[in-house]
């Protein structure tokens, strides 16, 4: 249950949020949002009010001359009660 939630997103965005008790993860391409439910409860003990999922695309670049893809992937944003809060270390 925990392999759903692979880390916290931590940018200066996902931090101004996480003051209005809004946390940012990224989470597996299979994940849904019960699963994302219960992998927040099992890890860190608070219950989430809401959760909404944004598929993140994929970025082409050129790096050195060589073409390649960077990025990808999906994210969670988890609203939590007023009290409630996430620490991470």
């Amino acid at each position: 249950m925990t392999t759903i939630i692979k880390n916290p997103r931590i940018t200066e965005k996902a931090s101004f949020q996480a003051e209005q008790n809004v946390y940012t993860f990224d989470i597996t391409k299979s994940a849904n949002k019960t699963e994302i439910k219960k992998a927040i409860f099992a890890l860190y003990k608070v219950k989430p009010v809401k959760v909404n999922v944004l598929t993140i695309l994929k970025k082409n670049i050129i790096s050195k001359g060589k073409a390649g893809v960077r990025g990808g992937g999906r994210k969670a944003f988890v609203y939590l009660k007023k009290g409630d809060r996430i620490e991470f270390i």
